[in-house]
């Protein structure tokens, strides 16, 4: 089967959430040249169905204290299907599959899957998760990301800074705006300002040489715009709060 084979099979299936997931999985392993879970007779590191019991219930409405995985490979991922069609997205799947994890040794990715999308969860320590998301009509382009689910996991960190990283960076585009802002506007010369308010034909307020340096920055909003990149950590949360 050619990649161009599979998205035509599977994006006119019908079949209901049990009877398609195997056989997805299956041809999904034959794309990529990896051996099915049935290479793993006793099941102890590579399955299907894998017995777990969940933090919470598995699903909502949901009893019991006993679920099942829908593939699990060891040290690798927990995949989790849901019918085609069935859900608006696979918000639930992903619920449902976290509440796996714990006793499934906490592999580093999820994996849910409704055959139209196919989304790669990340679970690194000390790295901010991440979600990739792959359509059905994409996977001939992208069964290059398929593969090193399966083969090498933590390719999906390389290049990734980490979450200190990130904090950082944040802090530090912190600390330059919180300079820049010092700079041009603390201290505020009496001069200055009561310059401006006589060309505005105000008159000089005799009980303070040097306003609020919080009133006239609020009364320039417009100065900020050079103060820090838009696309930056800090540039985005600070122009989300405006």
């Amino acid at each position: 089967m050619t990649p161009e084979q599979f998205v035509a099979k599977w994006a006119n299936t019908t079949l209901s959430e049990k009877a398609s997931a195997h056989e997805h999985f299956i041809d999904l392993c034959n794309l990529i040249g990896h051996p099915p879970p049935a290479s793993d007779p006793p099941g102890q590191d590579y399955t299907f169905e894998k017995p777990v019991h969940p933090a919470a219930a598995a699903s909502r409405g949901s009893k019991g204290d006993l679920g099942y995985v829908d593939v699990w490979k060891r040290g690798h991922f927990a995949w989790e299907y849901k019918r085609k069609d069935k859900y608006k997205d696979l918000t639930e799947a992903y619920r449902q599959l976290y509440q796996y994890r714990d006793d499934l040794d906490n592999p580093p990715l999820s994996v849910v899957c409704d055959i139209n999308t196919t989304e790669i969860h990340t679970h690194f320590t000390g790295y901010p998760k991440r979600k990739i998301a792959i359509a059905l009509q994409e996977i001939p382009a992208r069964l290059h990301e398929i593969r090193r689910v399966f083969t090498d996991p933590n390719s999906f960190i390389a290049n990734q800074r980490t979450t200190t990283a990130v904090t950082q960076e944040v802090a530090d585009e912190f600390a330059t705006l919180a300079n820049n802002l010092i700079n041009r506007y603390v201290p505020l010369t009496s001069a200055a300002f009561h310059g401006e308010e006589r060309a505005n034909g105000k008159k000089p307020s005799p009980k303070s040489n040097s306003p609020s340096a919080d009133a006239y920055w609020h009364s320039k909003p417009h100065a900020l715009a050079s103060d820090w990149r838009d696309d930056s950590p800090a540039g985005i949360m600070l122009l989300s709060r405006r």
